[in-house]
């Protein structure tokens, strides 16, 4: 999780629910800490996102939130009153980091918006991750194509090819596979290594 604790100052924030007494609470209550918010009970524009949003998993469906299952482009906290599983596996389905139960109450709004958030920065950062480890996965044939060049260029086993790589990318900081492609490329000689 997340060490830092959010300031809500100037964030937007959308409540997606049917006017009633817990959307006036929320409402008020975003709005003491700083949040300009809007209130709307139709499917969210793609191209106008809020910082955050809130959303009445009673009664919401599918296409009101514009981003794909449980990939949530924004922090979501699912304002949720029943226990039926569909409704809580709408909230999951639409990314929720967080739920508020109804009746909803002011003292539990503030942390139900710092959990959606920590979670929505955590989810980002190990998608960030996955995409990042994904794509050195897709470029390691790239490796074993310099190492094999190696071996067969300079009569190095696979341990030592593999060295001559990982040494030159510490060097330069870059990654291993970067450094291998320029190798088998042609762009780059390992002149520095014998």
């Amino acid at each position: 999780m997340t060490a830092r604790t959010p300031t809500f100052t100037r964030w937007r924030a959308t409540i997606l629910a049917e006017e009633d007494g817990h959307t006036d609470r929320l409402r008020r209550q975003l709005q003491r800490l700083g949040m300009e918010v809007q209130h709307q009970w139709r499917p969210l524009a793609a191209d106008a996102l809020p910082d955050l949003v809130l959303v009445d998993a009673d009664q919401g469906w599918d296409e009101l939130l514009p981003w794909p299952a449980s990939a949530p482009s924004r922090p979501v906290v699912a304002i949720l009153g029943s226990e039926a599983p569909g409704r809580i596996a709408f909230a999951i389905r639409q990314g929720a980091g967080a739920i508020l139960a109804k009746p909803v109450t002011t003292a539990a709004i503030y942390p139900a918006l710092v959990l959606a958030v920590s979670i929505h920065e955590e989810r980002a950062k190990a998608a960030e991750t996955i995409a990042r480890l994904e794509e050195r996965l897709r470029l390691r044939p790239v490796v074993f194509a310099a190492v094999a060049k190696l071996k067969a260029e300079r009569g190095l086993d696979d341990t030592q090819a593999y060295a001559v790589l990982r040494d030159c990318a510490m060097r330069r900081r870059l990654p291993v596979e970067q450094i291998a492609a320029f190798f088998i490329g042609g762009s780059e000689t390992l002149r520095e290594v014998g």
